[in-house]
């Protein structure tokens, strides 16, 4: 017999309980193990029956389920979160999701969306399970290893740019659900550092409030020598996600020279295994600091003939700063754009292949920009998540080579990705 989907239901009325645990009796790969009439009770028992899957319902008195699905994120990080909830504002939907909540269930829901979403999330959790068991290396006593497997020399983690010469391709976008790819799906420690320091929109994507942290707080504590704790300046996203923002004013990027922002690359690689950078979308003496010290450089672009012309000089500028070609990766955004531009185009034009792509799924990504939820949290399984987890695993170092060739394929047949 196939392994059962261990099921705590968590709500503060006892015919709702009353009312899934009959429901979910019909299924035969669904156990269920309890039922919490509490958020303080959910905690307690959850440790106690180690659930695969917990239905929380949103608004209980003692404990709301928002809060309880945060503690038991920390205290049992296997069981995921099914929230439910009467109200299906997009608040409840953005508050719940950045607690940690894998689907979000709408009241009255049927028996089938039910099940649907317990056999989802649970699928999703074991894949993750196996990718992260997959990719952790053979630590012998003497070897030096460091989990993750994607450690670079030294024990020092990797450092990925997301650059674009052109604005508006959806650098940030992908920067920042590549990084919640990255922590969430494939377990690595992962910085995402807002590189774009007089204009930077990393936070408003993650919605975080800065609280006076910042790399501009950062650089100087680092040209005195290195400071007791890098946590003092970074925000702990709900996903997993380290974030070091950009400073909170445009005149104080003055404040940042190309030799704190390579002591700062220096401090975060030694402390994570992915680094990821989202740089603006000029050249400068900080950006090309960065671009120096990134072990590769995701350049972003897309079907429009202004980007394309754009990617070809940077290009050419890139093969005079000395960067191997294997460093610079091509990224095709919104390549399935019918704008009378093919893909095979762009790769005549700059005179090389695309290396990844991503679809196009405008309702997805606009969605979750203009609530702050990064649509790698919100919607999983659409085939743009997909593809940044693809991405993502590539750039930490997993089954590399293999994924890079399946990015490929698409492009050879026909164009196809995309957004902002």
């Amino acid at each position: 017999m196939a392994d059962q989907i261990r099921v705590l239901i968590v709500d503060d009325i006892p015919e709702t309980r009353d009312h899934l645990t009959k429901l979910l009796g019909f299924e035969s790969d669904i156990d269920v193990v309890g039922s919490a009439a509490s958020g303080a009770q959910a905690l307690e028992m959850a440790g106690r029956l180690t659930p695969d899957v917990v239905l929380m319902d949103i608004n209980m008195p003692d404990m709301d389920g928002i809060t309880a699905t945060e503690k038991l994120a920390a205290a049992v990080p296997n069981a995921a979160v099914v929230m439910m909830s009467v109200q299906g504002e997009a608040d409840y939907l953005r508050r719940s999701m950045l607690a940690g909540a894998r689907e979000f269930l709408v009241k009255p829901f049927s028996s089938d969306e039910l099940t649907a979403s317990i056999r989802q999330v649970y699928s999703r959790e074991q894949e993750k399970a196996i990718r992260i068991a997959a990719s952790a290396p053979v630590v012998t006593a003497d070897s030096g290893g460091t989990p993750g497997g994607v450690a670079g020399e030294d024990g020092e983690g990797r450092v990925i740019a997301i650059f674009s010469p052109k604005g508006g391709v959806g650098r940030t976008t992908i920067a920042v659900n590549l990084a919640v790819a990255a922590a969430t799906e494939l377990g690595r420690s992962v910085v995402l550092m807002d590189g774009s320091f007089q204009f930077g929109d990393v936070g408003v994507l993650l919605n975080l409030n800065p609280k006076n942290k910042s790399i501009v707080d950062l650089v100087p504590e680092l040209e005195q020598g290195e400071p007791e704790s890098i946590d003092t300046f970074v925000i702990n996203h709900s996903s997993g996600v380290r974030v070091l923002l950009a400073p909170p004013s445009p005149e104080m990027a003055e404040l940042i020279t190309p030799s704190g922002v390579k002591r700062v690359i220096e401090a975060l690689r030694r402390k994570h295994d992915l680094v990821i950078i989202d740089c603006t979308s000029w050249f400068n003496d900080t950006t090309l600091a960065i671009l120096d010290a990134a072990d590769a450089v995701l350049t972003i672009l897309s079907l429009e003939i202004t980007s394309i012309k754009n990617m070809r000089l940077f290009l050419e500028v890139a093969d005079q700063l000395g960067y191997e070609q294997n460093k610079i990766k091509l990224v095709l955004n919104r390549a399935d754009s019918t704008l009378g531009i093919r893909v095979a185009d762009v790769e005549n034009s700059i005179g090389r292949k695309v290396d990844h792509t991503i679809v196009s799924d405008g309702r997805s990504v606009v969605y979750a920009l203009n609530r702050g939820v990064p649509f790698f949290l919100s919607n999983r399984e659409a085939q743009v998540s997909q593809d940044i987890l693809r991405l993502a695993s590539v750039v930490s170092g997993e089954r590399a080579a293999t994924v890079a060739d399946d990015a490929r394929k698409p492009v050879q047949k026909k164009s196809m990705f995309s957004f902002r």
